[in-house]
C-alpha cells in the first residue's frame, strides 16, 4: 500500500505570507482561519490560574467535565448520554480520527459534502480510506440532501455531516436532518456529524444528529463557541458498544487532553453570558459582511445561518483563489481563505471570509476592500 498524498492546507500559507507582512509593519486582518478573536472566558482562565499554582497535574482524565458534557446534551437536546460515552481530546481533529478509526477500515468509502472542511478529505486519504465527495451548490445552499445521498452507487460505508458547515456556515434543517439519519439508518450508512460549530446560530439552533440517530459518533470541541482554541480541547460522542474500541485508540494514540485545558473547559461550560456575547458579535460582524459583500460585486454567497464564514463565488474575477486571495492580502493587508482548500473541483472560483474577530476589524476590513473589489471590476 503507497502512502497517500495529502494535499497542503492552502490557508496557512496564506496566514504565513499575513504574518510576514505583519513582521515588516504592515496593518494585517486576519479573516483566514475561523479562530475567534476573543480568549477563553474570563472565570476559566482564572481557574487555569489557579490550577498552575496548587496542582502540579498529570496525565488526567477529568470525570466532572465528562459529566458536565452529559448533562449539556440532555439540557440542549433531551438526549441521553452518560458521561462513559464521551472521550475527550486534544481538540477536535484527534476526536476526529478517532471516530475515522474507530468505525471504518482502510478502503472504505466515506461520503461527504464539497465544499467541506480541508482536512475530511485529507485525514481520509490519510487514513486510506476513500472519500466520496458530493457537490453542493449555492441551489443546495451548500448542504447535502438526502436524495443525493440516495443517488450514490454503491453504497457508502459511511458519511461525515457539518451543521453549521465550513466554510458555509449553513445548517441543516430538522426534516432534512431527519430524513438524512432516517436514509443512512435504511441503507447501513454509519454517520460522523462535526458538530463544533453548535452554539453559533444566527437563525434557528442547529440540532445534533444524535436527536435521530443514536449509534452516529458525534465530535465536538473547546475552539469554537467557547473561544478556546489554544487550548486543543475537544470531545467524541461515541454509542455504547464503541467506546471501549474509542477509548484505546485515544490512549494509545493520544494519551489525554491537558490537565489545564480540561479544568478550564469545565469552568468554562458556566459562562454562558460572557460566551453568548461573543455571538452577539459575530452576528454584528455577518450583517456588515452580508451588506457589504453584494456591493462588492459578491452575491453568489448562501447566508450562514451560523459558524462564522461567508463562502463567496468570484468566478467573475478570478479562476485561481489563492492566487487572488495572495494578491488581495498583499494590496489590502486583509488576509482571507481561498476555495480551493475546501473544494479542489470548483473552489479556485470561490473564497471565504472568517468574521470570528472583533466588530471593528471587520469595518475596517470593509473599507479596505471596497476601493479593492471596485478596481477588479
Amino acid at each position: 500500500m503507497s502512502v497517500p498524498v495529502i494535499d497542503p492546507f492552502h490557508a496557512i500559507s496564506i496566514s504565513a505570507l499575513a504574518h510576514r507582512l505583519a513582521s515588516e509593519g504592515r496593518s494585517i486582518i486576519h479573516m483566514e482561519f475561523g479562530q475567534p478573536s476573543t480568549g477563553a472566558p474570563k472565570h476559566a482562565i482564572e481557574r487555569a490560574q489557579h490550577v498552575l499554582e496548587t496542582d502540579p497535574m498529570g496525565y488526567w482524565e477529568s470525570q466532572p467535565l465528562k459529566a458536565r458534557i452529559a448533562r449539556h446534551y440532555r439540557e440542549s437536546y433531551g438526549i441521553p448520554v452518560t458521561p462513559e460515552q464521551i472521550v475527550l481530546s486534544n481538540g477536535a481533529s484527534p476526536a476526529f480520527v478517532l471516530a475515522l478509526t474507530t468505525l471504518f477500515n482502510p478502503g472504505d468509502r466515506i461520503a461527504l459534502a464539497r465544499p467541506g472542511y480541508v482536512a475530511y478529505r485529507n485525514a481520509l486519504k490519510a487514513l486510506h480510506m476513500v472519500p466520496v465527495e458530493i457537490p453542493c451548490g449555492v441551489e443546495e445552499r451548500f448542504q447535502l440532501t438526502a436524495d443525493a445521498i440516495a443517488a450514490l452507487d454503491p453504497v457508502p460505508e459511511g458519511l461525515i455531516i457539518a451543521s453549521p458547515a465550513n466554510p458555509t456556515g449553513t445548517i441543516l434543517s430538522d426534516p432534512e436532518l431527519r430524513a438524512i439519519a432516517d436514509l443512512c439508518q435504511a441503507r447501513g450508512i454509519r454517520i460522523i456529524s462535526d458538530e463544533i460549530y453548535h452554539g453559533l446560530s444566527y437563525t434557528e439552533p442547529a440540532h445534533s444528529v444524535l436527536e435521530y440517530d443514536r449509534e452516529a459518533l458525534v465530535v465536538n470541541s473547546f475552539s469554537k463557541y467557547f473561544s478556546m482554541a489554544p487550548w486543543r480541547l475537544g470531545w467524541l460522542v461515541v454509542p455504547p458498544d464503541k467506546i471501549a474500541a474509542a477509548r484505546a485508540r485515544m490512549g494509545n494514540l493520544f494519551l489525554t487532553p491537558a490537565a489545564l485545558s480540561q479544568h478550564a473547559g469545565l469552568v468554562a461550560f458556566d459562562c454562558v453570558e460572557e460566551l453568548n456575547g461573543h455571538v452577539e458579535t459575530y452576528r454584528r460582524n455577518r450583517d456588515l459582511l452580508l451588506t457589504a459583500l453584494p456591493e462588492f460585486g459578491l452575491t453568489r454567497i448562501a447566508p450562514p445561518d451560523g459558524a462564522f464564514y461567508i463562502y463567496a463565488d468570484i468566478g467573475h474575477l478570478t479562476d485561481d483563489s489563492l492566487t487572488f486571495c495572495e494578491r488581495l492580502l498583499r494590496d489590502t493587508g486583509v488576509a482571507t481563505a481561498p476555495g480551493i482548500d475546501f473544494d479542489p473541483v470548483d473552489g479556485h472560483r470561490f473564497m471565504r471570509f472568517s468574521f470570528a474577530v472583533s466588530t471593528d476589524r471587520v469595518e475596517e476590513a470593509i473599507r479596505r476592500l471596497r476601493p479593492w473589489f471596485a478596481r477588479q471590476g
